[in-house]
């Protein structure tokens, strides 16, 4: 198989179509011993516990612990597969692009929290959305809106946030909605790649007949130490 093949998404994780260290390695998680803290806030959409949908997200899981490089990955909990809807601000990146631009970036992440969770009980936006696959990538799963109009909701729920909290991250446009089931700790290797293709078409596919639509909690503003739990403080409410 040539890189032609192959998606995007999967050459991210090659070796040799991309060889720099995994973003995250080394403040975010370790390669032996798991998560390093990290503490920020978010607000997430988390799979709906003992749903359809999260039977059919622990399937595909599965599948990808299955793989024999799954070692090279560092998986997150069950319990905290969410899909963010918009980042929040974390203790690793503190700057003024992902940060509100009235507050000090060395404002502490406790009251950070606290400041932006005043900010968000002013929150109005109450459309409802859908959420659906889109494909497959060796972290995770990509998702976004089930129609157009649920695109369409989803970016003006983040437009909002964005008003309210007073920033705008530099991928705020073209963000790309997603549930991460794990983090690299090292790339693939070429030949690993065709069965990762296959692997990642299965999961797609057999996501979109089980889960067409995908059965999220609503929106929450969350708050976390680590990857391993996201607690929610503040709960959006679609309309009825």
């Amino acid at each position: 198989m040539t890189a032609t093949m192959f998606s995007p998404e999967l050459l991210f994780y090659s070796k040799t179509h991309n060889p720099n260290p995994p973003a995250h390695l080394g403040s975010r998680y370790r390669k032996v011993g798991g998560f390093l803290p990290e503490a920020g806030n978010t607000i997430v959409c988390h799979a709906e516990k003992g749903s359809r949908t999260q039977t059919v997200l622990i399937e595909a899981r599965e599948k990808y612990l299955a793989m024999p490089e799954a070692q090279q990955f560092l998986f997150t909990p069950i319990s905290s597969l969410h899909m963010t809807l918009f980042e929040g601000v974390i203790e690793t990146r503190r700057r003024q692009d992902f940060w509100p631009s009235d507050l000090p970036l060395e404002t502490p992440i406790d009251d950070m929290t606290e400041l932006m969770a005043a900010r968000l009980e002013g929150f109005s936006m109450a459309d409802p959305f859908n959420v659906a696959v889109v494909e497959a990538r060796p972290s995770g799963l990509l998702l976004d809106g089930a129609t157009e109009n649920d695109r369409k909701v989803m970016r003006a729920w983040r437009h909002a946030f964005a008003d309210l909290l007073g920033y705008r991250q530099p991928n705020h446009e073209d963000y790309k909605f997603h549930m991460t089931f794990a983090y690299a700790i090292e790339r693939l290797e070429d030949e690993a790649l065709p069965r990762w293709q296959a692997m990642l078409d299965d999961v797609a596919e057999d996501i979109r007949r089980k889960a067409p639509v995908f059965e999220l909690t609503l929106p929450a503003f969350c708050v976390f130490e680590d990857m391993n739990h996201f607690h929610e403080l503040l709960i959006f409410d679609f309309d009825a």
